[in-house]
This record gives structure tokens, sequence and C-alpha cells, in this order.
């Protein structure tokens, strides 16, 4: 495959992307808001069409998370989000980490992925240092 990398998503491939994996659409306005307030965006294309997503957001300096770590179903198993996480943290690397100082990157695997993250330096929690990962939904109604 030939894939080419960008940095921006429109929000109809976000919600298209979102929906192929089984996450589901995020509301125009809040989808929106989430990828103009990324730090940072890579995307995969291939043929034109937006394949893979990966985003790293936080507070730009000690706290970052990886977060919609997608691949469209039909093109996984292929590289592609070996590819897409290399570049987040080459972004990462690059723009947040400085001599003598240290910075904590976030993510939260899906279930049965977390072998794929582990190669990247990330480990599994709960562990003897660290408890489980957690988070919580809120909606207004």
């Amino acid at each position: 495959m030939d894939i080419i990398f960008g940095n921006s998503i429109s929000v109809e491939d976000f919600n298209f992307l979102r929906k192929s994996v089984g996450w589901g659409e995020i509301e125009l306005k809040l989808a929106s808001k989430t990828i103009k307030n990324a730090l940072f965006i890579v995307t995969a294309i291939f043929e034109g069409k937006t394949i893979g997503l990966t985003r790293v957001s936080g507070d730009g300096g000690y706290t970052l998370f990886i977060t919609d770590v997608i691949v469209l179903p039909d093109c996984q198993n292929k590289g592609i989000g070996k590819q897409l996480m290399t570049k987040a943290m080459d972004y990462i690397k690059e723009a947040f980490l400085e001599k003598g100082q240290g910075i904590s990157v976030n993510l939260m695997s899906a279930k049965g992925r977390e072998c794929f993250y582990e190669k990247f330096g990330f480990n599994v929690r709960p562990n003897e240092n660290r408890g489980a990962g957690m988070d919580q939904w809120i909606s207004k109604e």
C-alpha cells in the first residue's frame, strides 16, 4: 500500500473512522472541537481516502494522551497503526521532551490490544507500581 500521511481530518472522516471500528459517531460540533483542540493529528490516506488516524491531546506540558488510534478494519494488520503510532511518538519526543526532564504519555487501549502498545514502551496496568487505568463517560440529558 502506498500510504500518504497528513495532519488534518474532516469531521466526516473522523466520524466515519470511529463508526468503522464500532465506536460510534460524535455530534458534529463536539467532533469539530475535538479535532481543532488536538495538539497533533496524523492521518493515513490511501488513494485519496482517509484510512487511519491518531491524535495527541493533553496540557501541552507534562501530561499527554494518545487517543483515537484507528485504522479501517479492511486496512488493519498492514503496519499502518504502527506507522501512525511511530509518528505520534516522534512528535511527542521532538515537541515536548527536554534534556533532564520527563513527561507522562498516557493512552487507553482497547481490550486485547495492549500488546500493540507495549511495543512502544507502554506498560499494562495494573502492575506493581500503578493501579488500573480508569475512565468515566459523562452526559447531560
